[in-house]
């Protein structure tokens, strides 16, 4: 009698923390947004010809505005990107990042290319006009805008250091700030993978 209210005790308990575990709310490490309308559908030039957001529905788009000289910032983000996505192992194959530059004097789509191949072998990286470049940051709300620099960088580009997180049906569903972990990428990539 005392073993069949002990493995009901244990049952019940074990129960309880499975519960707290697994059915608990999921907390984002990033800014969770609710927009009613798809994110903006753009297309710009990669090394292989024309790319769209949209060619990627059903996958997580992870979109990042950058350029290949960016000295810290873009660097330690991709690489985060990239660490986050060997963490979840074969989800990795749900996600896409794609890096819009935002130096067309400088970034080949070849050179684009060349860059985010460093970090992981399924980032793409595009760009396109200024004109082309300043609507979709707009609509996407990154802030850019060339500085000088020193002789030996001519210039750079201050910018938003945001990525942000498109739903596998193209909706904006998450920014992440600049600093956030891989592990923290990992972590809400994961959560969302499984909606």
């Amino acid at each position: 009698m005392k073993l069949k209210i002990f493995a009901s005790v244990f049952a019940v308990i074990l129960g309880l923390v499975f519960g707290f575990i697994y059915l608990r709310p999921h907390t984002f490490h990033g800014t969770v947004i609710q927009s009613p309308e798809r994110a903006y559908d753009f297309t710009l030039t990669g090394a292989n010809g024309d790319v769209s957001v949209s060619n990627f529905r059903g996958k997580l788009v992870l979109v990042y505005f950058g350029y290949t000289f960016c000295p810290d910032i873009c660097p330690a983000t991709l690489a985060n990107v990239a660490q986050a996505l060997r963490d979840i192992g074969t989800k990795a194959d749900d996600v896409q990042l794609i890096m819009v530059s935002l130096d067309p004097e400088r970034d080949t789509p070849d050179k684009l290319a060349e860059y985010v191949g460093h970090f992981y072998p399924t980032f793409i990286g595009i760009t396109g006009t200024k004109e082309q470049l300043d609507e979709i940051a707009s609509l996407y709300g990154i802030y850019y805008q060339k500085t000088e620099g020193s002789s030996a960088t001519d210039y750079l580009i201050d910018h938003t250091a945001t990525l942000l997180v498109l739903d596998r049906e193209g909706y904006l569903k998450l920014v992440f700030p600049f600093g956030v972990t891989s592990q923290e990428i990992a972590d809400d990539l994961k959560y969302m993978l499984r909606q």
